[in-house]
């Protein structure tokens, strides 16, 4: 799976309704390479379905702080890696030990599991701190 995968991936997360022709505009493709990708990873089991994702009122999703910890790399590089993430909400370089904060809204323990799983094995990660939101206070 290579980065237009990645991108095409992290498209359809965030909307799987998206036209190919939107998501061709987005990775720079064909419409048709496009569609061939989509159909490769539905047929090798990568795409298993499509769902309608319903909220309830009041729920509200996985807020949770990542703090990385990473050697050789360079804040905007690790960014980069980042937007294939739908729900990655912000990234800030900070002052002190820790290299970058990470803000996550996730849909579920679940997803947002599998997005800190390959946050963690970015080259050059060394830790990965996980903070969860239990209240936010907004002004």
């Amino acid at each position: 799976m290579d980065k237009f995968d990645q991108q095409i991936l992290a498209l359809l997360r965030a909307d799987a309704r998206l036209p190919v022709s939107q998501i061709a505009r987005e990775v720079n493709l064909s419409r048709s390479a496009v569609s061939e990708r989509i159909r490769q990873l539905e047929h090798s089991g990568v795409i298993s379905g499509y769902h309608a994702h319903v909220a309830v009122p009041g729920e509200a999703a996985i807020k949770v702080y990542l703090e990385l910890f990473y050697s050789g790399g360079r804040c905007e590089h690790y960014v980069e890696l980042m937007r294939v993430f739908p729900e990655v909400r912000r990234c800030s370089g900070i002052s002190g030990e820790t290299d970058m904060l990470v803000y996550i809204e996730a849909p579920s323990m679940l997803r947002f599991s599998e997005v800190r799983g390959e946050i963690e094995n970015f080259p050059g990660m060394q830790k990965v701190k996980t903070h969860m939101m239990v209240k936010d206070w907004v002004f």
